[in-house]
């Protein structure tokens, strides 16, 4: 017997094949379905798809045999990634004096060999892709370009694995980076504040105590920090709403029904100015994450007084319940969204450039975090609007008993 030759660039194989991350791993139905079929159509008892490690031949998918390695010294497989022929064959290992006194062929009576080197675009041989038989024989030409075929097939698979086991890792960077992100967000949030709170009281102290010696300008200047301190008060209070809206999203959902939320709701909005709001006509009992549905509506409602221009403000609520999901729609009197802006609405600190009833301009967070809380509940968001004359938000929210089949 002769042990096959090591390869020149085997260190540099060696580093190629672990990238795949295929080194004792379970078996996959793909590469069991392309040994299986490769068994087939050459005929033979076994066929396999083998890696070749430092010292051992793992076998990732093995047909007709229960092994999943074997010893690399004794492997057909390690002469095939260092023979530069497309189909390595031995009609008949007990006259090869390679393999007359082999093992495998002495103990388990292996007599026919062929094999295709598994190369990757690099260059580098995997492995291979081979069967055997218990007989003296040749492949035929169909038989060899099946095998020749397939062994293609093998890589695409190799290469698709490796490319998935990449994206995994890379989506798990980010989650960890985004839960980062999220824990410093929330600690310069609340940092911030307190000083900026301070700021708003130390400017109503400047004004009552040193009135008589702030001229008219100064206390412009003072009105104008206050302000500016609310403003970014605001931001903050949005930026944490939107980071803590997975955590709402995740609490246990309840019993409640539709009016008496919405009353809290309008409860806490205060509205002092001319504002209808009209309730669902039928009140109904439903079960979902109350905490996260109260903040949907408490900023689409929100949004649909502050930015609004008309003396009387209109809003209809209205609400219907389906098999699998609940649907509730927000229309209003307002300003409107321009139609090539109503998508962009959604995503985070995207504005439209508007100013609301008081001047404000806004800071883009809380359409973002009302999608992202309808995502997390398994509903989806939509608005239809006319700009000077009305918008209307749709979203759905899934019943506690899974992900609606139908959306808004």
């Amino acid at each position: 017997m002769i042990a096959p030759a090591i390869p020149e660039n085997e260190k540099k194989r060696l580093k190629a094949l672990k990238e795949y991350n295929l080194l004792d791993t379970l078996p996959e139905s793909d590469l069991d379905g392309i040994t299986k079929l490769v068994a087939s159509i050459c005929e033979v008892p076994i066929s396999l798809v083998s890696l070749l490690d430092t010292d051992r031949n793992f076998l990732k998918s093995h047909y007709g045999v229960e092994d999943t390695e074997s010893p690399r010294d004794i492997s057909f497989c390690g002469h095939t990634i260092i023979d530069e022929s497309p189909i390595f064959t031995i009609k008949d290992a007990r006259k090869d004096i390679r393999f007359e006194d082999n093992p495998i062929v002495t103990e388990r009576n292996v007599v026919f060999y062929a094999g295709v080197p598994l190369i990757n675009k690099a260059g580098y041989a995997l492995g291979t892709l081979c069967v055997f038989d218990t007989k003296p024989r040749e492949l035929n030409k169909k038989q060899e370009e099946a095998l020749l075929a397939l062994s293609e097939q093998v890589l695409n698979l190799f290469e698709v694995r490796k490319q998935n086991t990449k994206l995994k890792r890379l989506q798990k960077k980010l989650k960890n980076k985004n839960v980062e992100l999220k824990k410093f967000a929330g600690v310069v949030s609340h940092d911030m504040k307190m000083p900026l709170a301070n700021m708003i009281v130390t400017s109503d102290i400047l004004k009552a105590k040193y009135s008589n010696v702030i001229d008219d300008k100064g206390k412009e200047y003072l009105n104008y920090l206050k302000h500016s301190s609310f403003t970014l008060s605001d931001y903050i209070t949005g930026l944490l709403a939107h980071y803590e809206s997975d955590n709402v999203a995740s609490r246990n959902s309840e019993k409640f029904d539709i009016h008496d939320l919405l009353e809290d709701i309008v409860d806490l909005l205060k509205i002092n100015i001319d504002c209808e709001i009209n309730f669902p006509e039928e009140n109904i009992e439903i079960q979902c994450n109350r905490a996260a549905l109260e903040q949907i509506f408490l900023n689409l409602v929100g949004n649909s007084i502050k930015y609004n221009d008309k003396e009387k403000i209109v809003i209809n609520i209205t609400f219907k319940e389906k098999e699998d999901f609940y649907r509730f729609k927000i229309s209003d009197n307002g300003i409107g969204i321009p139609e090539d802006k109503q998508k962009e609405v959604f995503k985070l600190f995207s504005t439209i450039g508007s100013v609301d009833r008081n001047g404000n301009k806004g800071n883009g967070i809380g359409l973002s975090t009302v999608k992202n809380l309808v995502n997390n509940l398994g509903g989806k968001i939509s608005i239809k609007s006319k700009v000077g004359e009305s918008t209307v938000i749709s979203f759905t929210v899934a019943k506690n008993n899974g992900k609606p089949k139908a959306s808004v």
